[in-house]
């Protein structure tokens, strides 16, 4: 039989970075937190605020991103997507809003969306047709010839 602690099995064990706030960063969350516009649909990055308990996720969906699928009076409904033995699970869980932002994952894709539409839309004034408005792959480089130095050495 050993003496001491044991193996930490909390729920919130190997947290101390995690859920700690960085310098200059501490104390409650700011109005905005709460204000934040939230809609059944929208992606949203759960990071959890360690300063307040109530309503924090588990330490796992810390930094995943997932989709609002319901909204309560101070929780939002948040779907992930969890690996477990070979498969992908989809998680249904109910993170308060401190812990909770608007995730930028579809930024890109939105503003490409719009750049398109205003692309077509000059076309069709124009009389033109566009051919391709898809992302493309980038070409292969140039070759070059790497040319060596002679150097005599003794």
């Amino acid at each position: 039989e050993t003496m001491g602690c044991g193996r930490a099995r909390g729920v919130r064990r190997n947290t101390r970075d995690m859920f700690s706030k960085a310098f200059g960063q501490k104390g409650l969350p700011s109005m905005s937190t709460y204000l934040a516009p939230y809609k059944v649909g929208d992606y949203v990055d759960i990071v959890v605020n360690g300063a307040i308990h109530k309503g924090m996720p588990y330490r796992y969906y810390h930094g995943r991103t997932g989709k609002v699928w319901n909204i309560t009076k101070s929780a939002l409904g948040v779907m992930v997507n969890k690996a477990v033995r070979g498969r992908i699970i989809s998680k249904r869980l109910h993170v308060r809003v401190e812990h909770v932002k608007a995730s930028r994952c579809t930024e890109e894709f939105k503003n490409r969306v719009k750049d398109n539409e205003k692309t077509k839309a000059l076309a069709k004034k124009a009389g033109k047709h566009i051919k391709i408005l898809k992302r493309l792959p980038k070409d292969p480089k140039p070759g070059f010839i790497v040319r060596v130095k002679k150097d005599v050495e003794g």
